[in-house]
C-alpha cells in the first residue's frame, strides 16, 4: 500500500490510525519497557519479547497485571493501560536469568486473585518454570537436569509456546521446536530418569503417547506433531478444542480430551507461526512466512479468504471482540439433531453464550449503518516487517451468493484413557463434504474481486533477517547448575507409532502427511489457490516500530504491541484516551492520521 508522499512516508512510524470508530492514538507515557529505557539490542538476546496480562479483579480498578521478557530479563508490573502513565520504578517483580533466556509466558487467570497469580515461564533451553511473581514464595522447575545425569530427559529444545489449559487450576500445555507438546501437571514432579511412553492415541500427522510410570510424574501425555518446531498453539473459547501452527506448515486442530483430528489446512508456503480463534470459535487465522493472514472456517474445514498486506513473515495475529459484530440469530446450521451432538460442559457452554451475547449487544447498531442481524469479526496482526495491520471479515466473505456445502455427519467416539488424566477422554469427530468453489463477485472495498499477481513460487524465502525469532539458545538457568551444549539445536519429532490413522479419523477428508508439502497440497482443500478464494486488503497498514513485532493484544481500551527492541505500546481506543489526553498530545511523536 504504498503512499502518497513516497519513501519518507513510508518509513515514517505512526503513532495515530484512523478507522470508521476513530482515531487510536499512541500514548508515549503508557509505554513498558526496562526501567532504563535502553532498547534491547541484536546482541542481548533473539528471542521474541512477550507479554503477558492477567486481571486479578481488584477492587481498586487497577486489577491488570503486566509481564514481558526482555534478553535474559523478566518483569511484572502493575498495567495502567490509558488510565495512568506507566511507572517503571517500581516493578512488582525483577528476574535476572544466567544462560538461558525466557521465550514465553502465561498467567492462569482462572485462579488469578490480588494476592496471588499462578505464572507459567518457557526458556531457551527448553526448561520451564512454575511461579508465583506476588507471593515469591512458589517457584518449580520442569524439565531441569538432574545432578545424576546433565540433561533434561523430557525435550532438550527451546520452548516456543506454553499456556494454562482453560479452567484448569494445575494443569498447562508446552510446545517445543522439537514438534513436541507435553501436558503438565504443576503438583507433579519430572522424575530423575527419562520417561517411558506407550501410545495412546494415532492419526494422520501426529501421535499421543501416555507417560509410563507406577506413580504420577510429568508429563501426563506427549503429542507429536507435524514435521518440524511447533510455534504457537491456541484453545478455542469453549475450551473443548486446540489449534496448532507447525513449520511444515500445517493448521491442525484436535479436540483437546479426546484427542481426535477435527480439521487441517497447508499454508501458501513455509511455516505457520500464529494462530488465533474468533472470540464465538467459529473461525481460526493464522499466519506465517508466506506473508499472508489466512481464515479457516471451524465448522466447514476449510480456507474462506486469504489477506496480503505485510511485506514479511506475520508474527502475531488476533481478533478483536470489542469491535466485531456477531448477530443474535446466526448460529451456525448443522445437519442431524440435537442428540447427535455430544453434551459440552455447562462452564463451556455459559462461557461461549457470555461471549457471543457481548459481541451482539456491544454492536446492534455498527458505526456503518449495518443492521444488527449483520456479521463482521475485526482482526489484527503483526509482522517482522514491523507494519500493523487491521483487517474486517464481513459477510460477503463468510457468506457468499453461492449456498456453501454444510453438510456434515456426526459421531461420537470414546479415546483411550491415560495413567492419571484427571479427566474423562470422550469427544467428537466431524466429518467435513467437499468445499464448493467460491464466486468472485465481492462487493465491499476491503475484498479484492481478483487477486493481484500470484505469490512467489513455494521455494521462494520471504525477506527476513535470517533466523527470525524462533532462534535456539542454551546453557544455564539462572544460579540452578543447567547446561546443555545441544540445547540451541532444533530436533525433529519423533513419530514412532507410524502414520497409521485412528477409525474416526480415517473419515477426516485429509491429506496424509507425507503429502503436506506445497507441490502436492496446492490446489486441494487443504491449501486453495490464491485464485480460488478471496482475497482481503487491510483497512488499516502502518509502520509502527523500528524492530520486527511480536506482540498484538485487544482490549477493551486500548490495543497492547511491543517490538524486538522491548517496548511495550499501548494504543487508546477513540474516547478512551483517559486522564493521558493532554499529555499524550504534547509528548508523543507527531503522526499522520489516515
Amino acid at each position: 500500500m504504498a503512499a502518497e508522499g513516497g519513501g519518507k512516508e513510508l518509513n515514517e512510524i505512526k503513532s495515530q490510525f484512523r478507522t470508521r470508530e476513530g482515531a487510536y492514538k499512541l500514548l508515549s507515557l503508557s509505554e513498558y519497557s526496562r526501567p532504563n529505557r535502553v532498547p534491547l539490542s541484536a546482541a542481548q538476546g533473539t528471542n521474541p519479547v512477550r507479554v503477558s496480562l492477567v486481571n486479578v479483579r481488584d477492587q481498586s480498578g487497577s486489577g491488570d497485571r503486566i509481564c514481558f521478557n526482555v534478553g535474559r530479563e523478566l518483569y511484572l508490573y502493575l498495567y495502567r493501560g490509558p488510565r495512568k502513565a506507566a511507572d517503571l520504578s517500581k516493578p512488582i517483580d525483577k528476574r535476572i536469568y544466567k544462560g538461558t533466556q525466557p521465550t514465553c509466558h502465561d498467567f492462569n487467570q482462572f485462579t488469578a486473585t490480588p494476592d496471588s497469580v499462578s505464572l507459567v515461564v518457557g526458556f531457551s533451553a527448553g526448561q520451564v518454570q512454575y511461579l508465583d511473581p506476588i507471593k515469591k514464595e512458589t517457584s518449580k522447575l520442569f524439565n531441569e537436569e538432574v545432578v545424576s545425569s546433565p540433561q533434561r530427559f523430557i525435550d532438550k529444545t527451546k520452548v516456543t509456546c506454553l499456556k494454562w489449559v482453560p479452567e484448569s487450576e494445575s494443569l498447562f500445555l508446552v510446545a517445543h521446536t522439537s514438534g513436541n507438546l507435553y501436558l503438565y501437571n504443576v503438583e507433579h514432579p519430572c522424575g530423575t530418569a527419562a520417561p517411558h511412553y506407550q501410545p495412546l492415541k494415532q492419526g494422520s500427522g501426529f501421535s499421543v503417547y501416555a507417560c509410563k510410570s507406577k506413580s504420577c510424574r510429568n508429563p501426563l501425555l506427549k503429542w507429536s506433531v507435524g514435521e518440524g518446531a511447533m510455534h504457537a498453539f491456541a484453545f478455542a473459547p469453549d475450551g473443548k478444542h486446540v489449534a496448532c501452527a507447525s513449520q511444515d506448515g500445517g493448521l491442525r486442530v484436535f479436540h483437546f480430551d479426546s484427542m481426535e483430528l477435527h480439521g487441517a489446512m497447508k499454508s501458501y508456503f513455509g511455516g505457520l507461526l500464529c494462530v488465533c480463534w474468533s472470540p464465538d470459535g467459529r473461525y481460526i487465522v493464522t499466519g506465517g512466512e508466506d506473508d499472508l493472514v489466512t481464515v479457516w472456517s471451524f465448522w466447514d474445514c476449510r480456507v474462506i479468504a486469504r489477506g496480503h498486506g505485510h511485506k514479511s513473515w506475520v508474527s502475531v495475529v488476533a481478533f478483536d471482540p470489542y469491535t466485531s459484530s456477531v448477530g443474535e440469530g446466526e448460529a451456525p446450521e448443522l445437519s442431524g439433531s440435537d442428540e447427535e451432538l455430544p453434551e459440552r460442559p455447562p462452564l463451556a457452554r455459559a462461557r461461549t453464550a457470555s461471549s457471543l451475547s457481548r459481541l451482539s449487544k456491544r454492536n446492534s447498531a455498527s458505526a456503518d449503518g449495518r443492521p444488527p442481524s449483520s456479521l463482521t469479526y475485526r482482526f489484527g496482526s503483526v509482522g517482522q516487517d514491523t507494519q500493523f495491520c487491521l483487517w474486517d471479515l464481513t459477510e460477503d466473505i463468510l457468506f457468499p451468493h453461492q449456498p456453501l456445502s454444510r453438510a456434515r455427519t456426526h459421531t461420537n467416539g470414546v479415546g483411550g484413557g491415560g495413567g492419571g488424566l484427571p479427566w474423562s477422554l470422550s469427544g467428537l469427530a466431524l466429518e467435513s463434504g467437499p468445499a464448493n468453489p467460491l464466486p468472485h463477485s465481492l462487493s465491499r472495498s476491503n475484498s479484492l474481486p481478483h487477486p493481484p499477481a500470484a505469490r512467489p513460487p513455494a521455494g521462494k524465502a520471504p525477506a527476513t533477517d535470517g533466523g527470525g525469532p524462533f532462534a535456539g539458545g542454551g546453557g544455564r538457568f539462572a544460579t540452578l547448575t543447567l547446561h546443555d551444549k545441544a540445547a540451541d539445536k532444533t530436533h525433529k519429532p519423533s513419530h514412532g507409532v507410524g502414520h497409521a490413522a485412528s477409525k474416526s479419523n480415517d473419515k477426516l477428508h485429509l491429506v496424509p502427511r507425507s503429502k503436506l508439502d506445497p507441490a502436492r497440497a496446492l490446489g486441494t482443500a487443504l491449501c486453495p489457490r490464491m485464485d480460488e478464494v478471496p482475497l482481503l486488503e487491510p483497512l488499516v497498514c502502518k509502520k509502527i516500530a523500528h524492530e520486527r513485532l511480536t506482540v498484538l493484544i485487544f482490549l477493551e481500551d486500548c490495543i497492547v504491541t511491543a517490538c524486538q527492541e522491548g517496548f511495550i505500546c499501548t494504543w487508546a481506543r477513540p474516547g478512551k484516551v483517559g486522564l493521558l489526553s493532554a499529555q499524550n498530545q504534547a509528548n508523543s511523536p507527531s503522526g499522520t492520521v489516515v
